[in-house]
């Protein structure tokens, strides 16, 4: 009778939850603490690192995985030589998203000229025993140094003067000259095969022509044959290393708008010399550090909001131990990880999908309200917000707060004063 009495009552609650969690006021849903998901325009701190020996999380659910794997496989049985139609698993280009690889190459440059002359504005701080950024004129005093001898300063960093490779952080990959021939990289290829920018290799591989890095492009698709991809198609000169680009993409890039841009903010550039702009009080100049800023931020959407475009079509991988990336349908097999069970794997790397954070490194750093007042105290920091580098550093130059980094940066937040710590619950 009493365990029949505890279930009901067990019962009682977990459906009272329930109903708590789908509350309604009017038309607007009433939030509820851990039901954050559901609104678009939220975005929590982001959590703390992860340990070394914790693998990434995966992006798709490993059962979903298991049931794509087993769907190719009962294809393959049952036509064991067939014609790969969806692009670009074929080796044909995807052409709505062309146009958008030359925009996200393009969104690249202009986000790291307008970077190049930001960090002369604003000032960039880079702890020197560890990756952690600051943007401001004084280093935050908030303990999170992970680097040597970290305990002997109570984790409390070493600030140093930092750049635009603090702010913001490309992971190179290697350059596939035949995504869908050759995928893969062996180890003995590690010195011959050139490595570039991982998001540069994404724009090369959607359509993106560079006559540095060339690759192969083809106009008929590809068999599959007992899993093995088999190639009809006569390697001609304009195949070759050479004679690969296309003009017509080319002309579409130098006739667009993208280069032109870049073109107008050298010119409109008042960064000449390395003093500090913000103390200068002249009107015209703060003018053009507040355009320079929105125009870098429009830079910054533009190439990540492109680059999520790309990677629903193209694979991307990273490593689920190290910051390894490599974008392509395989990952390669050079034997250069060093992270945790590198020995098990042989120095292989553990590749699994990759995210947007896997292709450009946000570098999240710590929100600051005032960059002329005191440094953030480490007791206050659970008052304090995050954004992305680049997201400080043009909103500390003039430009206005996303909406979707409002939550993130606990801009709803009043953080009490230092003498106040105690007297907050």
């Amino acid at each position: 009778m009493q365990r029949r009495i505890a279930s009901e009552i067990f019962l009682l609650k977990r459906q009272h939850c329930r109903y708590n969690q789908n509350l309604y006021f009017g038309s607007e849903r009433i939030p509820v603490l851990g039901d954050e998901g559901d609104d678009p325009l939220y975005l929590d701190v982001p959590r703390l690192p992860r340990t070394k020996s914790e693998r990434k999380p995966y992006p798709t659910p490993m059962k979903l995985l298991i049931q794509r794997a087993k769907k190719d496989r009962e294809a393959g049985k049952a036509e064991p030589c067939r014609l790969l139609q969806d692009p670009p698993d074929n080796g044909i280009l995807v052409p709505e998203l062309v146009h958008v690889a030359h925009q996200v190459y393009w969104s690249r440059q202009s986000l790291l000229s307008g970077l190049s002359k930001l960090v002369h504005a604003v000032p960039v701080q880079r702890c020197r025993c560890c990756f952690e950024v600051h943007i401001g004129h004084v280093g935050h005093e908030i303990r999170t140094c992970t680097g040597p001898k970290s305990g002997f300063r109570s984790a409390t960093h070493v600030w140093r003067k930092g750049g635009v490779q603090d702010v913001i952080f490309f992971p190179k990959c290697f350059h596939l000259y035949d995504r869908v021939g050759k995928p893969r990289v062996g180890h003995d290829e590690k010195y011959s095969v050139p490595r570039i920018p991982a998001l540069v290799e994404l724009c090369i591989q959607a359509g993106l022509d560079l006559e540095k890095y060339p690759t192969r492009r083809r106009t008929k698709p590809v068999y599959s044959i007992e899993g093995r991809i088999v190639d009809f198609e006569l390697v001609t000169d304009k195949d070759g290393p050479e004679g690969n680009l296309f003009s017509q993409n080319v002309d579409s890039v130098v006739d667009s708008n993208f280069g032109n841009n870049i073109e107008e903010m050298m010119k409109k550039s008042f960064f000449g010399n390395p003093c500090n702009l913000l103390d200068q009080s002249n009107d015209d100049e703060v003018k053009n550090l507040r355009d320079l800023s929105i125009r870098t931020m429009d830079s910054w959407f533009e190439m990540m909001s492109g680059a999520k475009k790309m990677m629903e079509k193209y694979n991307v991988l990273t490593c689920g131990y190290c910051p390894e990336v490599q974008v392509g349908p395989k990952g390669h097999k050079v034997r250069m990880c060093k992270a945790s069970k590198h020995q098990s794997r042989n120095g292989l790397h553990a590749w699994q999908e990759a995210t947007i954070d896997d292709l450009v490194g946000p570098n999240y750093v710590w929100h600051v309200r005032d960059l002329n007042g005191p440094a953030l105290n480490n007791n206050l920091k659970r008052y304090y917000g995050k954004a992305p580098a680049v997201v400080e550093l043009c909103v500390q130059a003039g430009a206005p707060v996303p909406d979707q980094y409002r939550s993130m940066m606990r801009l709803d937040v009043v953080p009490p004063e230092r003498d106040e710590v105690d007297l907050v619950a």
